[in-house]
This record gives C-alpha cells, structure tokens and sequence, in this order.
C-alpha cells in the first residue's frame, strides 16, 4: 500500500514566488519606456483640455473633470525632468490611484499591457533613464526592451502631494 505524502510547501512557495508574474501598462516617455502595475491604472483616457490651477506646482497641468470628479493631471515628463513636448494623437493621460486620490499622468503614448515574470527583472541600478531609485521598482529586459518599472506613489515629495491634493 503506497502512503501520500503531504507536498512539500517550502519549495512549492519557493518555486511560486520565483515565477511571479507582473502585470503591468507600458508607457513611454521620451525615448525611454515605463512600466506601472495595471492594479494601479484606473483608466487609460485620450488627452483633453486641462483646466489649469493657480499656484499649483509647475508639473501639475489642471485638472480634468472625469465622472464628476476633479482628477489633478501631472505632466510626467516634467515632473521627471524631461524636455517638454506638444501633444499629439498618441498622448494619453493615465489615471491612477494614489493613496484614496485619483491623479493623472500625461504620457507620450501607452505601448500594451504586458505579463512579465520577475525572473527577468533586476533591482534598479541608482539611477536609471534619469530617474532616482526611489522612484523605480525593477528594470526588465524584454529582448532588446528595457522597461523601467516606475512606483508612481514615489514619484513625488510629501509637499508636492499636498500641492496635488490642493489642486482637486
């Protein structure tokens, strides 16, 4: 008679946790190539006209009135320090939340929804595409891709949040 033997669940969890999958929106700015996780992404909208708020950080365009809400809308190639840019057809403003507050983010365009396993991720190097750590969670590489996942909470100082909660 053969006896079951209960699996073994460390490495169950090990072998789980190794092939973690990561679902993230790909965006890009520039020349570079950003990625958040979908959980965050509320809605993915063509770009409206913003109305602009007095006295609000310079990386903050307006605010945009989405089903009777005011969502602030934060230029993120400004608030990373990129050069400035029209927009276009491709541009896209990417609703997320942070911290019970909806933000927008201008983007120059939304690439796909991407599944990617954590094993071809690596920790951020201390700057990458100009970008603090603080603000980035893993570099994929996708072939001859390199994505920069982004943590959008970290992308701002505590006064800045409060500038943006101002100007909803």
């Amino acid at each position: 008679m053969s006896e079951k033997v209960a699996p073994d669940t460390a490495s169950e969890n090990f072998s789980y946790e190794s092939e973690k999958e990561l679902q993230l929106v790909s965006f890009k700015l520039a020349e570079e190539e950003f990625g958040v996780e979908i959980l965050r992404v509320r809605e993915i909208n063509r770009m409206v006209t913003v109305t602009p708020v007095p006295e609000s950080p310079t990386f903050v365009e307006g605010v945009i009135h989405l089903r009777g809400k005011a969502i602030p809308i934060v230029d993120l190639r400004k608030r990373m320090g990129l050069s400035g840019r029209a927009h276009d057809e491709d541009t896209r403003i990417i609703v997320v939340e942070l911290d019970d507050q909806l933000v927008g983010f201008v983007v120059d365009s939304v690439s796909e929804v991407l599944r990617i396993h954590t094993s071809i991720t690596e920790s951020p190097p201390a700057m990458v595409a100009g970008i603090d750590e603080e603000c980035t969670t893993a570099v994929g590489k996708l072939g001859d891709r390199l994505l920069v996942l982004l943590d959008l909470a970290e992308v701002f100082s505590e006064e800045e949040q409060i500038a943006i909660k101002k100007a909803a």
